[in-house]
C-alpha cells in the first residue's frame, strides 16, 4: 500500500485485505467497503436504508435507527478513506418509498458525506429509478478495468464486481460456529457482503453462487468480516446453515 494510506495512524494493518483482480489492487476492508486508491473510489453495497420502516408497515416493530447506524458505519469508513468518489452499488434503499421515509437528521449526514465527492448511485432492484438523494444515478458504473453492477451475472466479462447477494460464511472450528458477512472474490470477479445494519445474507455455499463461480471461472475465496479484521476462511471449514 501507498505512504497515503500507510500513513493514517487510525486504520491498522490487519483491519483491511489486499486483493487483486483484473490488474486492479483493491482494499476490502474490515466494515465491507472496497476501496481503490488509484481511482480513490469507495465502494459500497446495500445499504438498505429505511428497511426498519418499510418493516413496520407491516407490522414488524423494530427500532428505527437501523439508517443513522449504517450512514455512522460509512462515515467511519469514509472518514479513514477520504475517498473522492463514493458508489453505492445498488439496493441503496430498501424500497420505492424510502427516500421519503429518511428523517431529516439522516438526510444531513447523508448530504455531509457526499459534501466535496463525486457519489454515483447504481440501481438495484430496491432502488427507485431517479436520484432520490442527490449524487448520479446509473445501472453500471466503471472503476478502471472492472464493471460494477447491483446483481451479478454469470456469463459477464471477466472484471465484475457485483452485491445484491448478502453473502455471509458460517465458520464451524473446534466446536465453535461463527456467521458473518464476507466478500467472495475471485481473479475476475468480487461480490461484494452488505453494509446496511438490518440485511441478513445468505450463506456462500447456497446454490445461487454456484453459477457466478463455476468451473470455468478462477476459484473463489472468502474473506470474512471480523470486530478487528478481514480473515481468510478456508473452503475445508465452511458450514452451510442446515
Amino acid at each position: 500500500m501507498s505512504d497515503r494510506s500507510a500513513a493514517r495512524p487510525d486504520r491498522r494493518p490487519f483491519d483491511v485485505a489486499c486483493v487483486s483482480i483484473c490488474g486492479l489492487d483493491l482494499v476490502a476492508d474490515r466494515s465491507g467497503v472496497l476501496f481503490s486508491e488509484p481511482d480513490a473510489t469507495l465502494v459500497v453495497a446495500d445499504l438498505h436504508l429505511e428497511k426498519a420502516s418499510s418493516l413496520a408497515r407491516r407490522g414488524q416493530l423494530l427500532p428505527p435507527y437501523d439508517t443513522q447506524a449504517t450512514l455512522e458505519r460509512l462515515a467511519d469508513a469514509i472518514r479513514r478513506y477520504a475517498p473522492k468518489r463514493v458508489i453505492a452499488l445498488g439496493d441503496s434503499l430498501h424500497d420505492q418509498g424510502a427516500a421519503r421515509r429518511i428523517g431529516p437528521d439522516d438526510i444531513a449526514r447523508l448530504r455531509a458525506l457526499q459534501a466535496g465527492r463525486d457519489w454515483v448511485w447504481v440501481t438495484g432492484n430496491h432502488d427507485p429509478k431517479g436520484a432520490a438523494l442527490g449524487g448520479e444515478d446509473v445501472d453500471t458504473v466503471m472503476l478502471g478495468p472492472l464493471t460494477l453492477r447491483h446483481i451479478p451475472e454469470p456469463e459477464a466479462a471477466p472484471g465484475e464486481v457485483g452485491g445484491h447477494l448478502h453473502p455471509v460464511a458460517r465458520l464451524r472450528l473446534r466446536g465453535v460456529n461463527i456467521r458473518r458477512a464476507c466478500f467472495v472474490i475471485s481473479e475476475d470477479r468480487i461480490i461484494m457482503p452488505a453494509f446496511g445494519a438490518l440485511t441478513g445474507g445468505l450463506n456462500v455455499l447456497d446454490d445461487a453462487f454456484r453459477p457466478l463461480f463455476a468451473p470455468h471461472r478462477s476459484p473463489a475465496r472468502v474473506l470474512m468480516l471480523g470486530d478487528d479484521g478481514v480473515y481468510p476462511v478456508a473452503e475445508a471449514n465452511l458450514a452451510p446453515d442446515r
